[in-house]
């Protein structure tokens, strides 16, 4: 087993090099219910965290997650037992979907989706999925993440001007490479070629419906994963996807598949704005007073780009709405 082969680095070797002998650096693979599939130098096993690791979490972020490096101390039959998560290189998380409280105020939980992730394929349908304002909050999220961002625009078959839409997409992510395809034909997926690399962890993300599963087949070069139907009464995906699993690309790289995410709610804070919203943020630094809201100010910049054509106002209208989330969420946090 060639750790080097599935993201083993520097990084995480001068951490293990502190851990108690006896214990395996593994990376983790696959996420059941109660258990882990991992993989080390003895093989692929099956295992859970001590109980010590579970009382000493402070959250749910200090728990492990698919794409961490992890301590194991192996055991018999396959089985073994998680001792301590590696610091993470990187990791993008959500604030988790419903209301909790504590003391009777409402709180903020981070739930980690995928840890150690060095590229994101941001996933689109160009059929009833596509929304440029999904798009933004999908790059908000990855902005954050420490991880960097391609926008995949798939099902181009079903989109009567696909060339526009890439171009619309273009303009709202001008720093990440943007392309469209019809997954099915696995031709259409050599534009990712470039982005797959020995070691290097790419993770996809999208609504449940909008081909990541048939991507992944794509590149694998076989069906390892369900590919489910699109409702066509209302034009949304069914989860087919029900677990986060990580697989090696014959091609080079490993890939993480994820569940569709029907809530997204942004955990970060407004610093994430800037590569999402680059184009807003430095016509900021133009507007006449420093702490421009870009709402009603004389003399703002972003106004005035909005007036003759620049940015357009559900851009603009979709900054403000994420802004104001990420800012309640540090009120909560």
């Amino acid at each position: 087993m060639n750790l080097d082969d599935w993201g083993w680095s520097p990084f995480f070797a001068e951490q293990s090099m502190l851990q108690q002998k006896g214990y395996l650096p593994a990376r983790i693979i696959r996420g059941e219910k109660n258990f882990f599939r991992v993989l080390c130098a003895e093989g692929e096993l099956t295992v859970r965290f001590t109980g010590r690791m579970r009382h000493g979490a402070g959250t749910r972020a200090d728990l492990p997650v698919v794409g961490d490096w992890v301590m194991v101390q192996p055991q018999p039959d396959g089985r073994g037992m998680i001792h301590a998560i590696l610091e993470r290189k990187s990791s993008f998380a959500r604030n988790l979907p419903g209301r909790r409280k504590i003391k009777g105020r409402e709180r903020a939980e981070q739930q980690v989706i995928a840890a150690n992730v060095d590229l994101v394929l941001v996933v689109s349908g160009l059929d009833r999925d596509f929304n440029l304002r999904r798009i933004e909050r999908y790059l908000t999220l990855v902005g954050g993440s420490g991880a960097e961002a391609v926008v995949v625009l798939n099902k181009a078959d079903l989109c009567e001007n696909p060339q526009r839409c890439l171009a619309q997409v273009k303009e709202i992510a001008p720093k990440s490479p943007v392309y469209s395809c019809e997954a099915r034909d696995p031709r259409q997926l050599e534009f990712l070629l470039p982005h797959l690399q020995p070691g290097r962890t790419l993770a996809l993300l999208g609504s449940s419906g909008v081909g990541k599963s048939t991507i992944l087949n794509g590149l694998l070069g076989e069906q390892r994963q369900k590919i489910g139907e699109v409702s066509q009464a209302d034009g949304k995906g069914r989860h087919t996807t029900t677990h986060r699993e990580l697989f090696q690309l014959p091609q080079g790289g490993i890939l993480i598949d994820n569940p569709g995410m029907r809530e997204l709610h942004l955990w970060g804070d407004e610093e994430d704005l800037v590569e999402s919203f680059s184009d807003i943020e430095e016509l900021s630094g133009k507007c006449k007073f420093s702490d421009c809201r870009h709402q009603v100010e004389p003399g703002c910049a972003v106004l005035r780009a909005v007036e003759i054509g620049e940015i357009t106002h559900e851009r603009l209208g979709n900054y403000h709405k994420l802004k104001a989330e990420l800012t309640s969420l540090q009120r909560r946090r």
